[in-house]
């Protein structure tokens, strides 16, 4: 034994390492599109309650005042929202403001009767974001 050589396995072979970042794309490429549905669903989530509490506040408001607001802005003045809720789907604070006739003015005024979302473009079930 004295002329030969004992190899030291002190690391990896380079196959081991092939085989193991092969592992590592096919657990990668499973994980990325299903962290991105959930992200979606979740700004889904969020839209549909935004439209939920901003409707809320809006009939509220008119129950308390009684008179429609003219705008998302009298719901901030009047202390139902900090501020403006903002759209998750386009990352902004604005909203298809729909005026309709206020039922309780004698004048036939208008006033703030829904909010939509601008988003273009449908969830994942396929409903329109602006038909929530």
């Amino acid at each position: 034994m004295t002329g030969k050589r004992i190899r030291s396995s002190a690391g990896f072979s380079l196959l081991e390492l092939v085989i193991a970042m092969f592992i590592l794309v096919i657990l990668i490429s499973v994980a990325v599109p299903t962290y991105r549905n959930s992200v979606q669903h979740a700004r889904e989530v969020v839209l549909k309650e935004n439209l939920f509490q901003m409707r809320r506040a809006i009939d509220q408001y008119s129950a308390d005042k009684e008179r429609l607001p003219q705008s998302l802005q009298d719901l901030v003045d009047a202390n139902y929202f900090r501020e403006i809720p903002v759209d998750p789907i386009t990352e902004t604070a604005e909203w298809d403001q729909i005026l309709g006739p206020d039922p309780n003015s004698p004048d036939a005024e208008e006033g703030l009767v829904d909010v939509k979302s601008l988003a273009e473009g449908e969830d994942s079930g396929g409903t329109k974001y602006s038909d929530y």
